[in-house]
């Protein structure tokens, strides 16, 4: 996973609620990331009643795929359809937090790449939310992709996949860490029979997926 990242200098520009709220529409389709975050969390869940807080919400599609069992709870920086289990708050100027509670499971998806200078105190604060017996599921882009990103003004915290791990290891125990897809394209597939095959598999394969996972899971505990 020592693969130089090809990818020109970081953004240092921060997207403001206007751009994720133009955006929203774009995240209620169902993609594969979401669909297999929604079955590591039922999986996570089984049969327990468990409170779940989405960092990073957008449209709350996540909550859609979700047992019943498992209560949702979500804070974005836009939240387009109000409702009293999300809350908008704009993450790099105010604590995470929902209200007064800790949770169960806490999920961040597709969020640190655009935390810059934030991406450890954000860790630091999700570490205080979650139970101690909780587990926290975060992903990353694989900049180390075979096509990375060339042309994308907003990453404004790029880093290499074992870089991202050593973060999250300052405040987490990383029980487990596997690309969300493989992909020829840094995108992730949409013909059905890749999609399935990626749906089915969970594994990092050395030197394959630092070449073509498009992105990372890491589940992990409170150390």
């Amino acid at each position: 996973m020592e693969r130089r990242i090809r990818i020109r200098e970081q953004s240092d520009v921060y997207l403001k609620k206007d751009y994720w709220l133009a955006s929203s529409d774009l995240f209620k389709r169902r993609y594969l990331r979401l669909e297999k975050c929604a079955r590591i969390v039922n999986r996570l869940a089984g049969g327990r009643e468990v409170d779940l807080l989405d960092i990073g919400c957008g449209p709350a599609t996540l909550g859609k795929l979700l047992r019943e069992n498992v209560h949702y709870h979500g804070i974005d920086q836009a939240i387009k359809e109000p409702s009293p289990n999300l809350i908008e708050m704009d993450l790099t100027q105010e604590e995470i937090r929902f209200r007064d509670q800790r949770f169960d499971l806490i999920v961040a998806a597709g969020l640190f790449e655009y935390l810059g200078e934030f991406h450890t105190r954000k860790l630091q604060e999700i570490r205080t939310l979650l139970k101690d017996e909780g587990k926290f599921i975060a992903t990353y882009t694989n900049f180390a992709h075979i096509h990375p990103p060339q042309d994308e003004p907003t990453y404004n915290n790029v880093m290499s996949i074992p870089e991202f791990r050593a973060s999250l290891e300052r405040f987490f125990k990383v029980d487990r860490f596997f690309p969300s897809s493989h992909n020829w394209k840094r995108y992730e597939p949409r013909r059905k029979w890749v999609y399935a095959l990626n749906m089915m598999v969970s594994t990092h394969i050395p030197l394959f997926s630092e070449r073509f996972a498009n992105n990372y899971f890491f589940i992990c505990s409170r150390s």
